[in-house]
C-alpha cells in the first residue's frame, strides 16, 4: 500500500512534540480572568468543518456552555491535523479525530489527552466505501492493483481499508499493491465516478443519486465502537482546569440531548445553527444525519474503547504488550456529567 505506515506516522507525531513545544514557548500568556466560578478563560477555539455540526457546536447553541463563548479558527482537513492544531495551541481542542490517531499520539510520547468521545460506529444507511454499480470490485481480492480515495493517511479511512483486505484474506504484500490517493475535501464522488479512483468513502447525497455500490463498511469491521474522539494537549487542561470541565461536560450534555430528541428535531437545530453562522457552506448533508453513534452513555471512556488500535499497533511491531497505560491515553475527569 503507497502510505505512510505507521513507523513513519509515529515519527511524524514526534516531530510535533517539538513544534508544540517551540510553539507554546513563543507564545504569550494568555491573562487569566478571575472569575466567580473559576473560569480561566470565556474563548474557546476551535476547528470546524463545512455543513457539518459538531457536538461541541451544538453544545454552545444549547447554552451548555455559557458563559464561554466558542472562537471558530478554520476548517479541519482531518484527524491527524486536527490533533496537531490543539497541540500546537493553535485551537484548544481538536476537531472530532479517529480514536487510532490518538493512541499514536500517545505512543509517540506526544503530550496529549483524551478527553470526550466524539463519535462511533453505528449501523448507518447512509454511509460507506462505495464502488461504481458495474464495477469488477466485489472482494478484498479484487482491490489488488486497485486506487483508493481518502481525505488524509493515517487515520480512518486507511485503518478500516487495511482491516478490510487483512479479513479478506490478502498477505502485508498483497496489501501494499493497494494504493491510497489523498483527495481534496468534498472530491470523493467525483473522483469515484470519473475514474480518478476505484474506491471511496461515500455518504448522503452521493450514494442516493445512486449509480454506486457499497462494498463494506466501518461498522461491518469493528461493530459498535467509539471511533472518534476529542483531544487537547495537556499543558491546555493544566492551565484550564475548570474551563476543560465546562466544554467537555457541555459536549457530554449535547450528545446526550441529541439521544433524547426526535431526529427531525435534531435536524431543524442543525440548521438553525448552519444558517446562524453564515459561512460559505452547503448543508444538503444534514438530512441524512441519524446519530453520532457513540455507544456508551455521556460520551464515557472505557479501556476496551482503545484496545483495538492498541493491539494493531502491536501487531504492526510499534509497542509492545503492555507498553501503554490506558489511563494515558484517556481522562473522563472532566466529563462531569458521566459521573452522574
Amino acid at each position: 500500500m503507497h502510505q505512510q505506515d505507521w513507523k513513519k506516522y509515529l515519527g511524524r507525531m514526534g516531530s510535533v512534540i517539538v513544534m508544540s513545544v517551540l510553539l507554546w514557548g513563543c507564545s504569550k500568556p494568555e491573562p487569566k480572568v478571575v472569575r466567580s466560578d473559576g473560569l480561566e478563560s470565556l474563548v474557546f477555539r476551535y476547528l470546524g468543518s463545512p455543513g457539518v455540526v459538531t457536538p461541541l457546536e451544538l453544545a454552545e447553541d444549547l447554552g451548555y456552555l455559557a458563559p464561554i463563548k466558542l472562537s471558530y479558527q478554520g476548517v479541519s482537513t482531518g484527524g491527524p491535523q486536527g490533533i496537531q492544531s490543539a497541540l500546537s495551541g493553535d485551537s484548544d481542542i481538536s476537531s472530532p479525530s479517529f480514536a487510532g490517531s490518538s493512541v499514536k499520539m500517545v505512543a509517540s510520547g506526544v503530550p496529549g489527552t483524551v478527553v470526550i468521545a466524539a463519535y462511533g460506529t453505528f449501523d448507518d444507511p447512509f454511509a460507506g466505501y462505495y464502488v461504481l454499480e458495474n464495477s469488477p470490485i466485489h472482494s478484498a481480492k479484487d482491490l489488488i492493483g486497485k486506487k483508493v480515495g481518502t481525505n488524509i493517511l493515517g487515520a480512518q479511512v486507511e485503518y478500516m481499508l487495511k482491516t478490510y483486505l487483512k479479513k479478506g484474506g490478502l498477505s502485508p504484500e498483497q496489501i501494499s499493491q493497494v494504493t491510497l490517493v489523498v483527495l481534496p475535501p468534498g472530491s470523493a464522488e467525483q473522483a469515484l465516478r470519473s475514474g480518478h479512483v476505484d474506491l471511496a468513502p461515500l455518504a448522503g447525497p452521493a450514494i442516493e443519486r445512486g449509480g454506486v455500490r457499497r462494498l463494506y463498511r466501518d461498522y461491518d469491521l469493528v461493530g459498535d465502537l467509539t471511533t472518534g474522539t476529542y483531544v487537547m494537549a495537556n499543558r491546555y487542561i493544566a492551565e484550564h482546569p475548570n474551563t476543560t470541565r465546562k466544554v467537555v461536560t457541555g459536549i457530554a450534555k449535547a450528545i446526550e440531548w441529541s439521544r433524547q430528541q426526535p431526529r427531525d428535531q435534531v435536524i431543524a437545530r442543525f440548521e438553525q445553527i448552519l444558517e446562524r453562522r453564515k459561512r460559505p457552506e452547503n448543508g444538503a448533508m444534514l438530512k441524512y444525519w441519524t446519530q453520532w453513534g457513540i455507544p456508551s452513555e455521556a460520551a464515557k471512556f472505557k479501556d476496551g474503547d482503545f484496545k483495538i488500535w492498541v493491539d494493531n499497533l502491536i501487531e504492526e511491531g510499534q509497542l509492545k504488550q503492555n507498553q501503554i497505560d490506558y489511563k494515558k491515553i484517556y481522562s473522563n475527569q472532566y466529563n462531569e456529567y458521566s459521573q452522574k
